[in-house]
C-alpha cells in the first residue's frame, strides 16, 4: 500500500484534459487542458506538491463547510465545543478531511475514488463523537470532470453532516478582475466582522452583489455565501465563469444536494491574491451547524447522503 504523504499525487487523463488529485485531503490540486502543441491551459487555479498549497485550493469540506462561530454549536439538545482554527476569529472553519490521508479505493487512467472515516472515538474531544465513512470519486469523460461525494452515518447516533468543495477557477486572465461571472444565487448571508453569519439572508435584488446575468468581477471583492440557488428543471443549480476576448467559459454545474454556494476572489492569498475565482459548491450554508434549516444533513445510523458536482470548459474540445 503506497505511503500517503502531503507530497502524494496521482494524475487522471481523458483525451486533452488532465486532472491531478492527491490522495491526501482527497484535494483536488489541478485540472487542465493540454493542446496539440503540448501547451497547458488551467481550469482550476492549482498547485503541485503539499507546500504549494494557497487559500485551501482544491480542499474537501467535511463534515462542516465554512465557519461555525466560536466553534460552539448545539445538536439534539447537546452542546460541542470544536476546535477553533479561523485565522480570522475564534472560530471553526472547514472540518476535519483536508488533512488527513485517504485511503485509494479504486483508481483508472480517468478516475479515482477516494475513502476516509472519522471515528467518533477519535473526535469527541474535538467536539464531533459521530462516525462517518466518506467516498469521493473524481472522473474525467467527454462532458469534463466531475466529483461525486458519499457519506455514510456508520456510528449508533444522528450525525448533522455539510460537505463542501473548494477549487478555484481561471480563464486564462492575469487577475479574475478580467473576467465575468453568473452565480445563481438569489441571496446572500449577511457576515460580521469575524466572517460569520448574523443569521440575516440578503436578497441580491438591487444590490451590487446580484450576478445572476453575467457581470464583470472588476474590483467587487467576493467572499460571499449565496443561498436559495435558482435551479432547472432539473434540479440543477449553474455557475459560469468567462473571459470574451479568449472565448473561454466555465461551466460549474451542482445537483440538488447543494444548497449554497461561496464565492471567494482570494483578496487575502499572499503573493496570489485575485489570481483565480473560488466558486464553492456547498451542500449547506457557512454556520448551517447553528442554522439547521440552511441546508444541514441529519444522518441517521446507516443512512446515507451523496452528490455531484461537475465543471466544464467550452474550449476544452479544442486547441488553445
Amino acid at each position: 500500500m503506497t505511503r500517503v504523504t502531503p507530497d502524494t499525487e496521482l494524475t487522471l487523463s481523458h483525451h486533452n484534459q488532465r486532472v491531478v488529485i492527491s490522495p491526501w485531503g482527497a484535494s483536488l490540486r489541478r485540472y487542465f487542458l493540454v493542446n496539440a502543441d503540448g501547451q497547458e491551459s488551467d481550469i482550476v487555479w492549482g498547485y503541485a506538491g503539499g507546500s504549494g498549497k494557497r487559500g485551501g485550493q482544491g480542499d474537501v469540506l467535511i463534515p462542516f463547510p465554512g465557519r461555525i462561530g466560536n466553534g460552539r454549536y448545539a445538536f439534539e439538545g447537546q452542546t460541542f465545543q470544536l476546535e477553533c482554527n479561523d485565522k480570522e476569529g475564534p472560530n471553526a472553519i472547514h472540518g476535519f478531511v483536508r488533512s488527513l490521508p485517504w485511503d485509494i479505493r479504486d483508481i483508472d487512467s480517468n478516475q479515482v475514488t477516494l475513502t476516509v472515516a472519522l471515528q467518533a472515538e477519535t473526535y469527541i474531544n474535538r467536539g464531533y463523537p459521530f462516525s462517518l465513512r466518506i467516498t469521493v470519486t473524481y472522473k474525467l469523460n467527454a462532458t469534463g470532470l466531475s466529483c461525486i461525494f458519499q457519506i455514510e452515518n456508520i456510528g449508533d447516533r444522528t450525525a448533522p453532516v455539510g460537505v463542501g468543495f473548494h477549487p478555484y477557477f481561471t480563464v486564462g486572465t492575469s487577475l479574475i478582475d478580467e473576467a465575468e461571472v453568473q452565480i445563481p444565487g438569489t441571496g446572500y448571508l449577511e457576515f460580521n466582522e469575524r466572517l460569520v453569519p448574523t443569521g440575516t439572508i440578503c436578497s441580491v435584488a438591487n444590490t451590487p452583489w446580484d450576478y445572476r446575468r453575467f457581470r464583470p468581477i472588476a474590483q467587487q471583492r467576493f467572499n460571499h455565501c449565496y443561498v436559495n440557488l435558482e435551479r432547472n428543471a432539473h434540479g440543477i443549480a449553474t455557475a459560469l465563469l468567462r473571459d470574451i476576448p479568449r472565448h473561454r467559459t466555465i461551466t460549474i454545474t451542482m445537483d440538488s444536494a447543494f444548497s449554497a454556494v461561496v464565492v471567494y476572489t482570494g483578496d487575502a492569498i499572499p503573493d496570489a491574491p485575485r489570481a483565480a475565482l473560488a466558486i464553492e459548491p456547498m451542500t449547506c450554508a457557512s454556520d448551517a451547524f447553528n442554522h439547521p434549516e440552511w441546508g444541514l444533513a441529519r444522518l441517521v445510523p446507516g443512512d446515507r447522503f451523496s452528490g455531484c458536482w461537475s465543471v466544464d470548459d467550452s474550449s476544452r474540445s479544442g486547441d488553445q
